[in-house]
């Protein structure tokens, strides 16, 4: 296989990398839309789960060349998608019943921010004085979701942490997020603890991601760098 380079890789692909790597084999898995929808590209062989869209279906398949697609098949992000063999659709109260009731093994959602307490917040953003869009069937996942998986870079545009000791945002949910996974790190969310840094992007050390981290956290004593499928 031929190696990849880590520093030619784009923070999207990074983060959806790394996130490929928290799927399990035989899991029902939910991709919110933006960064989260690339992981299903980096699934690790042997690895097989059955995809889920928030507006009604299981059993998502790859994306459609360009000719193919179909403006009735589409994910909550309205990208357009396939289905696989067996897939079952269902209206949107149906499926966002199966996300309140423990159906779906992990949902990957994209983040604004969220905090060493797992509070996650990615549905508002403030414009012109003004906050929007709304929540969306997010807060529904992280009710209903074994565990979820925060997606998102590590600093915004200023250069401000996203890993936040405390979030600022309206909250899409409390306490709900298990693992955070950023472009330089991969942390684990410990109840009434810091946060757990398991792994850094290749070549940043603790002090590094000190450096750009506000919340607090410790290191795991297998700390290594960050899982990335290069090779």
């Amino acid at each position: 296989m031929t190696h990849v380079d880590p520093a030619r890789l784009s923070p999207r692909e990074i983060i959806a990398r790394r996130c490929a790597f928290e799927v399990k084999d035989g899991e029902i898995v939910n991709l919110g839309f933006g960064i989260p929808t690339l992981t299903s590209n980096y699934l690790r062989p042997g690895v097989n789960v059955l995809f889920h869209a928030e507006n009604g279906c299981f059993g998502v398949g790859p994306k459609p060349a360009t000719l193919q697609a179909d403006s009735d098949k589409t994910n909550a992000g309205c990208e357009p998608i396939t289905f696989v063999p067996g897939a079952c659709l269902m209206d949107l109260a149906t499926s966002l019943g199966a996300m309140r009731n423990g159906f779906i093994d992990i949902s990957i959602l994209g983040a604004l921010e969220v905090d060493q307490e797992g509070n996650l917040a990615n549905w508002a953003t403030q414009r012109q004085g003004r906050w929007w869009p709304g929540i969306g069937g997010a807060m529904d996942l992280c009710y209903g979701v074994k565990r979820i998986i925060a997606a998102l870079q590590h600093i915004d545009k200023a250069g401000d942490s996203k890993v936040k000791r405390r979030s600022t945002l309206p909250l899409t949910g409390r306490r709900c997020t298990k693992v955070i996974i950023t472009d330089k790190a991969v942390f684990d969310v410990r109840p009434d603890s810091p946060l757990l840094l398991r792994e850094a992007f290749p070549g940043l050390t603790v002090d590094d991601i000190r450096a750009i981290t506000e919340a607090d956290f410790h290191v795991a004593p297998d700390f290594g760098p960050m899982q990335l499928g290069l090779e």
